[in-house]
């Protein structure tokens, strides 16, 4: 499977979605924030490495969905600030949260990436 050259160094990223509701509230009394509103999240998973030349590949997708599926069913369909350690769930708050539940599930975990709108994201690398 190898072609004897240099290694080859690779991100991978899987996507997951879930839905669920929050209110921040650390936000200005009357922020539209601080109420209870509910988001279609999404979230994007990456590993970084070099492909292992016999087998080709860094990660199987179906691994990281297998390790961090359980963590994103914890998020589906809940308050989010009713979770311990998402008291005040934004979405950097979010982002750390998921790291420390995976951080020593997923090997080579580079980036979590937290999409709470269309056009807002966060990223975080631990």
């Amino acid at each position: 499977m190898s072609d004897g050259g240099a290694p080859i160094r690779v991100r991978l990223a899987k996507t997951f979605s879930f839905e669920a509701a929050h209110f921040l509230p650390t936000f200005p009394e009357g922020h539209k924030c601080r109420r209870l509103h509910g988001h279609s999240f999404r979230l994007e998973v990456l590993v970084a490495g070099e492909v292992d030349p016999a087998k080709g590949y860094l990660i199987d997708y179906g691994d990281l969905k297998r390790l961090v599926g359980p963590i994103v069913d914890e998020l589906d369909h809940r308050c989010l600030n009713d979770l311990d350690g998402l008291e005040n769930p934004t979405s950097e708050m979010i982002a750390a949260w998921i790291w420390r539940r995976i951080e020593s599930l997923v090997p080579n975990l580079d980036t979590i990436v937290v999409h709470e709108t269309c056009t807002a994201r966060c990223e975080f690398r631990g």
